[in-house]
């Protein structure tokens, strides 16, 4: 569409996950599931103060090199609330980014894709906001986190 305002984007915050080792479940001849722990972390930023509460996990489908993924954690507010997350995305890397992420190498930004689309589900009404916006990451692999700019779609 021509006449449709351009899309602009304003930082919310800065979502760091813990994670553990990842379980290989298996599936079918060209695709792996895996399940990830989730054992904690933090958000911090302009918008949202708040720790990941251990015991969540992400689901992740590899085919060839593109995974989806599926997180599913809670977050508690610094101010007390407890707001439920749904996180769908990809991740696509190239086999040498991929092994050398595996490994802890550090890698260039831009090397690899990993974006992600929030739902977020809370009845504290300070954070309503999240609930009525499209929110979305962009997020890296730092060997045992996951760290995500979180961005609201205005």
């Amino acid at each position: 569409m021509t006449d449709a305002p351009e899309p602009s984007f304003e930082f919310a915050f800065d979502l760091d996950v813990d994670i553990d080792e990842g379980w290989h479940i298996g599936r079918g001849e060209d695709e792996k599931l895996w399940f990830t722990p989730i054992t904690g972390g933090r958000a911090e930023g302009p918008m949202l103060s708040a720790t990941v509460v251990p015991g969540g996990g992400d689901w992740s489908t590899k085919r060839r090199e593109t995974t989806e993924v599926e997180a599913r954690y809670l977050l508690r507010a610094d101010d007390g609330a407890m707001i439920d997350v749904v996180n769908r995305g990809y991740f696509r890397a190239a086999p040498d980014i991929e092994r050398r992420l595996d490994s802890g190498e550090p890698v260039p930004d831009g090397s690899y894709y990993f974006r992600t689309a929030f739902t977020f589900r809370t009845d504290a009404p300070q954070h309503r906001w999240m609930t009525e916006s499209q929110m979305f990451g962009i997020a890296r692999d730092e060997g045992g986190q996951i760290r995500i700019g979180v961005y609201r779609l205005t």
